[in-house]
């Protein structure tokens, strides 16, 4: 059966953070949806750059599709203030704690694991890392600072500049290290995860 995953888009997003998981993730043939969790498809990052997302989160919800367990991971990108809007955002905690709960892969850089996975509960008792500072935010878990941490189901990362290391290890976690190595060699990333 394919894997799958989503990586939900709020206004301010980070577009490196986004784009790179889902370019990295499509070349492993792992199936992706861009979620804009607005009420339009059109989805402006930080930086400007618009993508249109292929559903809405309310179109999930609606048709209850996180609960089907039809995903295997959920990519959270960092970004200010894309971070808050989806913290903010009930139905993306309610999908994300649900997802973690059923030992879906969690994936969250930058500023999201400070802003989005700890409020929520998902990094207790976690080792994660997020964007220099923005530990000090998190009263749970256990940070370091690595490129990216793996525990368990839940995959963290540091920021745009360690976007394809956290693609790859979501690869490695969906498919294995040798599916991931040929995602590396194919992008000429190939040290470092």
């Amino acid at each position: 059966m394919k894997k799958t995953a989503l990586v939900l888009l709020a206004e301010g997003f980070e577009e490196v953070e986004a784009v790179t998981p889902v370019d990295y993730l499509r070349r492993a043939g792992i199936a992706v949806t861009t979620v804009s969790i607005g009420d339009g498809l059109t989805v402006k990052g930080a930086r400007g750059v618009e993508i249109n997302a292929e559903t809405t989160l309310k179109d999930i919800v609606k048709r209850r599709r996180a609960e089907d367990g039809l995903w295997d991971a959920v990519v959270v990108p960092g970004g200010i203030p894309g971070v808050t809007n989806i913290a903010a955002c009930n139905d993306a905690g309610v999908l994300i704690v649900g997802m973690a709960a059923a030992g879906k892969l969690v994936c969250a850089i930058c500023a999201s694991p400070a802003f989005v996975l700890a409020p929520l509960g998902v990094l207790s008792g976690k080792r994660f890392t997020c964007y220099p500072g923005m530990e000090e935010k998190v009263a749970c878990g256990r940070w370091l600072g690595e490129p990216v941490v793996v525990d368990g189901n839940i995959v963290t990362s540091r920021g745009a500049g360690t976007a394809g290391l956290f693609s790859l290890a979501i690869v490695d976690r969906l498919l294995g290290r040798a599916e991931a190595d040929k995602v590396a060699k194919a992008v000429l990333l190939t040290s470092g995860y």
